[in-house]
């Protein structure tokens, strides 16, 4: 099934290339061509796909001409291991769009709301949180200068990034960006940068799971690109519990925006992947976001609301935004759970449970 929807996927990329119309206007010169790029292009749902051309009016050089466009049929979406596991059809009150999600009091470990929180499933990015506990514990030099080399290029997902080969900065701006701009090849250098080098990094990390007691993970890059990166919500939330009592894992992943200098002086601006951090509304002390196309829109997240400091895992969420729309539900779910002047720790009532 991911082949067939890999290979219409691909086909469709090829049909959005740029197309050359005659221009109509009777202004212009007869021969006259007009190049339409592909971001100009209309995309429609696959149903309405049938009339290939658009008939457009536009305006260049301020004289109006009539072009016509190619329809772009929708790309169907590629399914994650969520979908393909049938977590889809877990339903809950909320109507999230996570298939997975676990929410429970961080003071005693109590389970607020749970879906399917018990099921491993790849959580991408979100593995970045694992090396940042790795390099910290390691009390490894932070202003050791790193440098991006070949072998940290993405040749799995052939993800894109800012940090070109041969850039080089501190190891502590190395895991700043990691955690706050999920930034792929610094999240391979301080992998690269461990004594043994990767692999004895990700024998690390594994090592610390175990140690966590997350049963159900496994890890096998410094990055999360690899689908084989898996862990439950249950194992996460205890991932987000150990990172949470490391300062400098706090600070990076809540930094909304940073000026991070390389080794030459140039300073390189970036920021956060969840835009909830630099929100007024949310008090939030450790966040980490992930995505690949296996695991859908992810989310690992502590905060603080009513008063009860929680632990939110969302994984698989479909959509953008879905991940954070489905923390708002969660946020407005525990206030009206919890009555504003309980502070503290202590039994909730209407907890919620469901799925494999």
């Amino acid at each position: 099934m991911i082949k067939l929807a890999l290979s219409a996927l691909i086909s469709l990329m090829f049909a959005s290339a740029a197309i050359t119309v005659q221009a109509a206007d009777a202004g212009s010169a007869p021969n006259k061509k007009l190049v339409l790029k592909k971001r100009h292009a209309v995309r429609v749902a696959a149903a309405d796909a049938s009339d290939r051309m658009v008939k457009r009016v536009i305006k260049v050089k301020g004289k109006r001409k009539v072009v016509y466009q190619r329809v772009l049929a929708a790309a169907p979406a590629v399914p994650t291991m969520g979908d393909l596991a049938g977590l889809n059809s877990t339903h809950d009150p909320l109507s999230l769009a996570s298939n997975v999600a676990l929410v429970l009091d961080q003071a005693n470990s109590e389970v607020l709301f749970e879906k399917n929180s018990n099921v491993a499933l790849p959580i991408a990015s979100i593995t970045k949180m694992m090396t940042g506990l790795i390099v910290v514990e390691a009390k490894q030099d932070m202003d050791e200068i790193l440098t991006v080399t070949d072998e940290d290029v993405d040749r799995e997902k052939f993800s894109s990034s800012r940090l070109k080969v041969g850039t080089q900065m501190t190891r502590a701006n190395m895991l700043h960006i990691a955690l706050m701009s999920s930034e792929n090849r610094a999240a391979s250098a301080l992998g690269r940068n461990y004594p043994g080098g990767r692999p004895a990094f990700v024998e690390a990390m594994n090592a610390k799971a175990r140690e966590l007691g997350m049963s159900d993970t496994h890890y096998v890059d410094s990055n999360g690109l690899s689908k084989m990166n898996v862990a439950s919500a249950r194992d996460l939330a205890k991932l987000a519990m150990a990172a949470y009592q490391q300062p400098m894992l706090r600070q990076f992943s809540t930094d909304p925006k940073a000026t991070v200098e390389l080794s030459n002086g140039r300073p390189m601006q970036f920021g956060t992947t969840n835009h909830l951090v630099a929100s007024p509304d949310w008090a939030i002390g450790l966040q980490k976001t992930g995505f690949i196309n296996e695991a859908g829109r992810c989310l690992m997240m502590q905060a603080v609301i009513e008063g009860r400091s929680v632990i939110m895992v969302f994984l698989d969420s479909k959509g953008k935004q879905s991940r954070t729309a489905d923390a708002g539900r969660m946020r407005k779910w525990l206030e009206a759970l919890r009555p504003a002047n309980l502070v503290g720790g202590g039994s909730s009532t209407g907890a919620y449970s469901t799925g494999m």
